[in-house]
């Protein structure tokens, strides 16, 4: 657990309490539609395909590709001011959705379009842990 985390914590909602539970796990679940099997992310209450409210959770892979990134040298929050600069990236899941977070693992001048990455996790409070991604091994 990470001992010095004052950063920005996210208020689960009744539709991504499952999506915040696995990442404590350990765990990087993916909302899916129970009517047309369509997965999301960001988990959300209605399917944008068939507009069903029903959904259920599965666990991914957690590996994808890097599909974009951005290094950031300006804190958005008073937190993150050490932090600066630190890479976000979007990474295209291995499942068919596009996942945003931070990235660890090589200089940013390593970084390109297609590096194979996977999820790790990091708590930083008791009840929260946060993803990143890091370059595949």
């Amino acid at each position: 657990m990470s001992e010095s985390y004052d950063g920005p914590l996210p208020e689960p909602t009744r539709d991504s309490q499952p999506y915040w539970e696995g990442l404590r796990e350990s765990r990087l679940l993916l909302q899916t539609c129970s009517e047309c099997n369509v997965i999301r992310h960001y988990p959300r209450p209605m399917c944008s395909q068939c507009h069903s409210m029903k959904s259920e959770w599965i666990e991914a892979s957690g590996t994808g590709q890097v599909h974009s990134w951005t290094i950031t040298h300006h804190p958005f929050h008073p937190a993150f001011k050490e932090s600066v600069p630190y890479v976000l990236v979007t990474v295209d899941l291995d499942e068919g959705v596009r996942m945003q977070s931070r990235f660890r693992g090589v200089e940013p001048t390593d970084l390109r379009i297609g590096l194979a990455v996977e999820v790790a996790f990091e708590a930083v409070t008791e009840e929260v842990t946060l993803p990143f991604f890091r370059p595949v091994v």
